[in-house]
């Protein structure tokens, strides 16, 4: 099997994530309002740049060319495709950031919930079994016990796994955000 780094071509050390157009507009979201050098970049430019960069390891070195119709390739709008491609990434950094913060928030507020009710299940737990080996005060202490541990569930599971990749994605992002852009005729 071949290696990743193998199916691109490499220059100066860094990897170069080409991307060939007909035309500027290409690049950029046709739904998006804003002007030309703050439009949103088209989703599928944004997930090859992501995914390609999301596939080698962090320490990696990109640079992106942009190849354009020559007529296109030294105008005013073509100077503005780099400025455009960072803006984009660092507006979705700072929503990668904005959603970290919210999840971390979201964490807190369960884990303060969680731990007192898992501390009440636990102490009735222990007052169901003190009651004897009867069936029923048993079953309620295993009942009480389980439940307990499922109020921990969402706590557990945002601030110990759902945190990792959004904190990658933004790390991500902001790697691209100061990628090297170069706009050259294509050939």
């Amino acid at each position: 099997m071949e290696d990743i780094e193998s199916l691109y071509r490499k220059v100066d050390g860094k990897i170069l994530l080409e991307i060939k157009l007909t035309s500027i507009i290409q690049l950029f979201n046709s739904f998006d309002p804003a002007p030309f050098h703050e439009k949103e970049l088209d989703p599928a430019a944004e997930r090859y740049i992501v995914e390609t960069v999301k596939d080698f390891p962090a320490k990696t070195e990109f640079r992106i060319i942009i190849y354009l119709p020559k007529d296109l390739a030294h105008g005013e709008q073509a100077g503005k495709i780099a400025p455009a491609i960072h803006n984009h990434f660092k507006y979705k950094m700072l929503v990668a950031d904005r959603k970290y913060r919210a999840r971390i928030r979201h964490g807190r507020a369960t884990l303060l919930i969680g731990l007192p009710f898992l501390t009440l299940s636990l102490l009735a737990r222990q007052f169901f079994a003190s009651l004897g080996d009867s069936l029923l005060p048993q079953l309620l202490a295993d009942a009480l016990l389980v439940i307990g541990w499922a109020a921990m569930w969402e706590p557990i599971t945002v601030l110990l796994y759902e945190l990792w990749p959004i904190l990658q994605l933004k790390a991500t992002y902001e790697k691209i955000s100061r990628m090297e852009i170069e706009i050259l005729p294509a050939t």
